[in-house]
């Protein structure tokens, strides 16, 4: 194993706390409470149309209890009165943006007892359900599926033979828009059938507590800013919707271009590389910076780029802008102009089919009347503690308005945006609650997958020295997990750096089949504040994938002992030796 370094990751405190303006609390009481009901990208799991049996039991058995005069608002809400507001307000809470984030904060706050409005402008469900994460799940099933029918070689090592595999476009397409109909319908039923009102109408701060849409104007004790994101265009690139696309139009999947080239290499370009190569497209990455894939720990990019980039039909230009694209016209085909990203001087010159501009996001947060609370925003982003709470011009906190999800800037996950808005809740209701967002575990859905929770090793590497501390790293292989050599999938590596000193973990980075799936039992242990050596005794299914990460606890285990005996070692007989723990990537043996 080798050294690196890593930043340390706060836990949650649990005080009470009324709102944003309050002085914040220095107890150390960690809320070790699981959530209630289990969630999808965010959603809950009435968004599928399930209803949650703990939820519903605990209304009927408190109903029955009329001393229990604490629970009628939470009683009333499950029943679909949505409590009463606050005295002097139409509501306790509004949400402007009915998306992943607004959705979670919602039911949360029904949850609560808490009358409850939320405004949506477009279409309940956001990006993530809409033009995100749900229709790009199922383009990526597609992608999955095809992989494998067309790897013969793969095929012929399970004995199997398929005739040459080939596919419907519209039925592809039919897919996604589907699934994205039946979530939205599924998100929108859960909130009714709870009692949330759901209000049409773009949402604009008229003041302290105040908000209008439409025509109408309603106020609320707290109200919660989750409008979320657009797809971000760099100035010089002119977007048709047919020929230079962003991901809202490539998920609709109107045509299969021969060759596009995806201008960025992050999550949304790689997993559209992925559904396009396996479509048949031949694939250009165009990268800003000097290596693909920058948002990733280097050596998982490494190993990804092995598998993920090199043997398919993709090619890539890297330290380079795309400073103009113009949509293909009159039988002419798409251009892009490539510049150095350091001289500025045209490099080369590309003609493909089509263009994915897949350079991020930008937070959709005009027209919201911050102006009326003089709030400003930052490159686009509502300013906020790590409480949520919106900060003002001058600095100053602006009581009872939060701000979660993309349009903060924090992390721009769906999963995220929904974590925070059930952690303002918490805070409106009463509970002091920091969400730490180092334990917000986030994946790219390639073939395989990739996924991580907390720092890289060069940002490990970075704390570390600023703070005078070592950290360790340990590596396990896919090569010899028994499942995994049983699907022929034994490509992968899984990492962990964590503190040798105390045994916490600082990231887990994992690339390979079901990476996210296998990523949770890392990010909880970060979330609670688990050490190693207080999971090395967990017991592992066998023959699972869960038992590669169960051989990175292992590993952390067995070098914190080596450790310890050097400590005691050196402290014994005086010796100024230093401890090596550098290895190779551990390979368990297959049972």
């Amino acid at each position: 194993m080798q050294f690196s370094i890593s930043l340390s990751l706060s836990s949650p405190s649990t005080v009470c706390r009324s709102d944003c303006s309050a002085v914040a609390s220095n107890a150390n009481v960690t809320l070790l409470t699981p959530p209630r009901s289990l969630r999808f990208c965010g959603l809950r799991r009435e968004a599928f149309g399930f209803k949650s049996f703990n939820s519903s039991v605990h209304t009927r058995f408190q109903s029955s209890k009329t001393t229990r005069l604490s629970c009628s608002n939470r009683i009333a809400a499950s029943l679909g009165g949505n409590g009463a507001p606050s005295k002097g307000f139409d509501y306790d809470l509004v949400i402007i943006g009915a998306g992943v984030g607004g959705h979670g904060a919602a039911l949360h706050a029904v949850e609560k007892g808490l009358k409850t409005a939320i405004i949506e402008g477009d279409v309940v469900g956001g990006t993530c359900v809409n033009r995100g994460c749900v229709p790009s799940k199922a383009l990526l099933a597609v992608s999955g599926r095809m992989r494998e029918l067309q790897n013969e070689h793969h095929m012929k090592s399970f004995g199997l033979q398929v005739a040459a595999a080939g596919y419907d476009r519209q039925g592809v397409a039919d897919h996604a828009n589907n699934l994205a109909s039946k979530i939205r319908s599924n998100l929108t039923n859960s909130m009714k059938a709870l009692g949330v009102d759901i209000l049409t109408g773009f949402g604009k701060i008229l003041g302290p507590q105040k908000v209008k849409y439409g025509d109408t104007v309603i106020t609320a004790k707290d109200i919660i800013i989750a409008t979320g994101s657009v797809p971000s265009v760099p100035k010089g690139i002119e977007v048709d919707g047919k020929t230079v696309i962003t991901s809202d139009h490539a998920l609709k999947l109107e045509f299969v271009p021969q060759w596009i080239a995806i201008v960025g290499s992050g999550y949304i370009g790689l997993e559209f590389s992925d559904v396009y190569t396996a479509l048949g497209s031949e694939v250009t990455f165009v990268e800003a910076l000097d290596q693909l894939m920058p948002g990733f720990d280097p050596e998982i990019g490494k190993l990804a780029q092995r598998v993920l980039i090199n043997p398919r039909k993709i090619d890539y230009h890297t330290g380079v802008f795309a400073s103009k694209i113009t949509p293909a016209k009159d039988g002419k085909p798409v251009t892009i102009e490539l510049i150095d990203a350091k001289t500025k001087e045209l490099k080369d010159t590309l003609e493909v089919d089509a263009a994915l501009i897949a350079t991020g996001r930008a937070p959709f947060t005009q027209g919201l009347g911050l102006e009326n609370i003089n709030v400003q925003t930052q490159r686009g982003f509502i300013p906020v503690d790590e409480r949520m709470c919106v900060i003002d011009a001058n600095g100053e906190l602006v009581p009872h308005l939060y701000c979660i999800g993309d349009a903060n800037g924090k992390m721009m996950l769906a999963h995220a945006a929904s974590a925070q808005g059930i952690s303002v809740v918490e805070q409106v209701t009463g509970k002091d609650h920091i969400l730490n967002h180092l334990s917000i575990p986030a994946a790219c859905f390639t073939h395989p997958e990739i996924s991580m929770v907390g720092l890289t090793e060069p940002q490990a590497r970075e704390k570390a020295e600023k703070e005078g501390f070592e950290i360790g790293i340990v590596k396990t292989s896919f090569k010899a997990n028994t499942k995994a050599l049983a699907e022929n999938e034994g490509e992968g590596i899984a990492k962990m750096i964590y503190r040798p000193d105390n045994g916490e973990i600082l990231g887990v980075h994992i690339f390979g089949m079901h990476a996210a799936d296998l990523i949770h039992e890392a990010s909880n242990a970060i979330a609670m504040g688990t050490r190693i050596q207080d999971i090395k005794f967990a017991v592992h299914a066998h023959p699972t994938l869960s038992e590669v990460i169960d051989e990175l606890f292992k590993a952390a285990k067995m070098q914190l002992e080596r450790i310890f005996q050097l400590l005691l070692n050196m402290c014994t007989f005086g010796s100024k030796v230093k401890a090596d723990t550098s290895s190779p990537v551990a390979e368990p043996v297959a049972a």
